[in-house]
């Protein structure tokens, strides 16, 4: 297929993050598929550590303020944006002070308030599919990186996916040794039941805290293929990857090579 529309959705991002392995490809994939001729779009969340004024972020008023309802409670919907230099790739992120802190704080908020980590995970992933409707753009690759975005794929084949904007796309699954230590809410079937995703493609977390395992055995139930960005991603991930079938681009070296395997690894899906 030809590549020339490719969403990032994105757990990290560097330089807005640390330079850990996620946040160095969060910043050099997008950058490096731009560079072939494609429009990149890419999406994180707005963490409370993020300093807005170093990284020179602003708010995007015409995209800004719808309310998302999660659990019968309204969280307006706050877009920023910030571009990365020297590509000038733009970074949306995705804000409500519910979810991330307002001042500058020292841990990322999913290791800080992990309770919340499931409504979290639901709201960021929202927030960036309602942006990319209201940008009236529609990808032909949707590539989503982190655990934070597995609800992603679920979301977009469930309830959007004869949507102008997502339903020529094909979803790309970033795996990544990122497992959490806190499972996610076991309300997490009801929250999503609320917002009309059907019982039978979340059947396997009813009534049940949510392990890293079953949050991916949901997104690889729901995307068209897979890629390994970590060298450690777990036997048990790796296992269920198999047992899909899915198409399977294995961890690739950092550097040009990476660029050039994704390409082509989009080009064949």
């Amino acid at each position: 297929m030809d590549v020339n529309k490719v969403l990032y959705i994105s757990q990290e991002i560097a330089p807005y993050l640390p330079e850990t392995p996620m946040a160095v490809l969060g910043r050099d994939l997008p950058q490096g598929i731009l560079e072939t001729g494609a429009e990149v779009r890419t999406f994180m969340p707005k963490y409370g550590s993020i300093n807005e004024r170093r990284n020179q972020l602003h708010e995007v008023i015409r995209l800004s303020g719808m309310n998302l309802i999660i659990d019968d409670t309204d969280h307006p919907l706050i877009i920023k944006v910030a571009t990365l230099q020297p590509s000038r790739m733009q970074v949306y992120f995705i804000y409500n002070d519910d979810y991330f802190a307002h001042n500058l704080t020292k841990e990322l908020e999913t290791v800080s308030s992990p309770a919340d980590n499931d409504e979290r995970s639901i709201f960021f992933v929202r927030g960036v599919i309602e942006t990319v409707r209201k940008l009236r753009w529609d990808p032909n690759i949707i590539h989503c990186n982190g655990w934070i975005t597995a609800l992603a794929p679920l979301y977009i084949r469930q309830n959007y996916n004869d949507d102008p904007s997502f339903r020529d796309a094909k979803i790309v699954y970033g795996l990544y040794d990122d497992d959490f230590e806190q499972p996610l809410d076991k309300r997490l079937w009801d929250k999503l039941q609320m917002d009309g995703i059907p019982a039978d493609a979340i059947k396997g977390i009813k009534g049940k805290r949510v392990k890293h395992l079953a949050l991916t055995k949901i997104a690889l139930a729901h995307c068209d293929a897979v890629m390994q960005c970590s060298p450690n991603v777990s036997d048990d991930v790796l296992k269920l990857v198999k047992r899909s079938k899915l198409p399977f681009l294995p961890y690739q070296e950092p550097g040009p090579d990476l660029i050039k395997a994704c390409h082509e690894f989009y080009q064949s899906l």
